[in-house]
C-alpha cells in the first residue's frame, strides 16, 4: 500500500510519519498492494474549536473509496482515532466482499466442493463406462 501524507500548513514530522505508518501495517496488509491512502493532517485556524488537530485520510481501493476524518486537541491522537476508523472500514468491506463471494458460491469452501462433486462425477462416468 502506497502512503503519501501531507500537512495543510502544519510541518510532517518524522515521528508523525513514522507513527502513521506504524499504526497502519495491520491495515496494509488487509488491502492490495495496489491500494493507494492519502494522510491529510492540518490544524483549525478557529481558537474557539478545542479539537483543533485534524487528521484525514482517503483510501483508494479497486472499485470503492474510504474516507475517515477525526480531530482532537493532539495531532498523534488525531491520527490514532482516524486509523481506528479506517480500519473497522477496511474490515467492514472485507467482510462484505467475502459474504458476497459466498453468497454467489465464489469462495473457498464453496470451490472446494465443487471439485470434489465434478471429480465424483467423472470418476461415475468411468467407471459406468
Amino acid at each position: 500500500m502506497q502512503i503519501d501524507i501531507k500537512g495543510r500548513n502544519v510541518p510532517v514530522t518524522d515521528e508523525i510519519r513514522s507513527h502513521a505508518e506504524r499504526r497502519l501495517r495491520k491495515v496494509a496488509q488487509q488491502v492490495s498492494d495496489l491500494a493507494r491512502l492519502e494522510i491529510e493532517i492540518f490544524e483549525e485556524r478557529n481558537p474557539s474549536i478545542a479539537d483543533r488537530q485534524v487528521a484525514e485520510a482517503t483510501l483508494y481501493l479497486k472499485g470503492v473509496t474510504l474516507r475517515a476524518h477525526d480531530s482532537s486537541p493532539k495531532m498523534l491522537h488525531s491520527l490514532n482515532l482516524m486509523v481506528d476508523d479506517l480500519a473497522r472500514q477496511v474490515k467492514r468491506h472485507r467482510d462484505k466482499l467475502r459474504h458476497r463471494r459466498d453468497r454467489l458460491g465464489l469462495g473457498q469452501h464453496a470451490v472446494a466442493s465443487r471439485a470434489m462433486r465434478h471429480r465424483s462425477e467423472i470418476a461415475d462416468l468411468g467407471s459406468a463406462s
